[in-house]
């Protein structure tokens, strides 16, 4: 079966693309390279894919024409594409285009089609709102532009699936780490102020934030959980996530630990819409989708260094 995976030069949706075509899939893999951080690092992503028969085109969902794409040959879509983060340099513009309008133009798509591919949006705890620890069917609470437009672009595609229009479902992500992660994200970051001597921007406030750091082999676990249970995930949410926390205070004192170093730090103002808690419930998704997120923390943390040194020749 052939399916489509959209930001697939991204840190999870290259990995979801990975593990599709490990599972016996044909990936059709779709990015537009955007240069919200260095595009250099999408480009070494699609290198990796290429070297495993992965082709990633180069489309923006906005503007390019997404028939050839879009079609009866796809069996699912998994739509990673978005305006991430609550970068202080990113308009509302940016997050409705991306994370509201390109998942519109991707459904207009479906529409002419007999069968139209089951559609995996990906969501992000952001949803929540500043304290992200609900179960799917309570109220969100977004508290930034960007936890905003993605709860938009969750609630189109779910009300397509209630007007039976397409099949789909939305999977809420939190505070995923690991190899591949983008560089403005915590531990990235954190590793590379570590080996490199640099100082680590550290935002008022944030040292006692809470978060349910999940591994990113945990979240394609629980993603690609989805496939075979379409009838059962039709039109429902999941939390993908760990329901362990830790601090930010813990997250930076484990990377220290794994590099043997003390990392620098720069005191910074306070981000607004900044989470101060998310806290996964995924009681659905252990029941449904019999997901059980493994990895501790400095399990994953010590490959996401690794990853890191080999990626950036950087020694301990």
């Amino acid at each position: 079966m052939k399916v489509l995976v959209t930001g697939a030069a991204g840190f999870i949706g290259s990995h979801t693309a990975e593990r599709l075509a490990a599972m016996g899939y044909e990936v059709v893999a779709l990015d537009n390279f955007s240069d919200y951080y260095d595009v250099s690092l999408k480009q070494q992503n699609a290198q990796t894919l290429a070297e495993k028969g992965i082709e990633v085109k180069k489309v923006d969902l906005r503007t390019d024409d997404l028939t050839p794409y879009i079609n009866e040959t796809i069996s699912h879509i998994f739509h990673f594409a978005a305006q991430p983060g609550i970068a202080r340099d990113s308009s509302f513009e940016d997050y409705f285009s991306n994370n509201f309008y390109g998942t519109q133009r991707m459904i207009d798509a479906m529409m002419p089609l007999s069968k139209a591919p089951f559609f995996v949006n990906i969501a992000t705890s952001s949803i929540y709102g500043l304290e992200a620890t609900l179960s799917e069917d309570e109220a969100p609470l977004p508290a930034s532009w960007y936890g905003v437009t993605k709860l938009a672009a969750e609630q189109l595609v779910l009300a397509y699936s209630r007007r039976t229009l397409l099949k789909g479902c939305s999977l809420r992500l939190y505070s995923v780490y690991g190899p591949r992660e983008r560089p403005d994200k915590l531990y990235t970051r954190l590793i590379d102020c570590g080996l490199n001597d640099k100082e680590f921007p550290l935002y008022e406030g944030s040292l006692e934030h809470l978060r349910s750091f999940t591994y990113v082999q945990d979240i394609v676990d629980g993603i690609v959980s989805v496939l075979g249970k379409e009838t059962v995930c039709n039109g429902e949410i999941f939390n993908l996530g760990t329901e362990e926390e830790n601090t930010t205070a813990t997250g930076i004192a484990t990377v220290e630990a794994i590099l043997q170093k003390k990392i620098k730090i720069a005191n910074m103002p306070p981000r607004p819409g900044d989470q101060s808690r998310t806290c996964a419930n995924i009681d659905k998704a252990r029941k449904v989708l019999q997901y059980s997120p493994e990895t501790s923390l400095k399990e994953g943390l010590e490959a996401q260094v690794k990853w890191f040194q080999d990626t950036f020749k950087v020694s301990n």
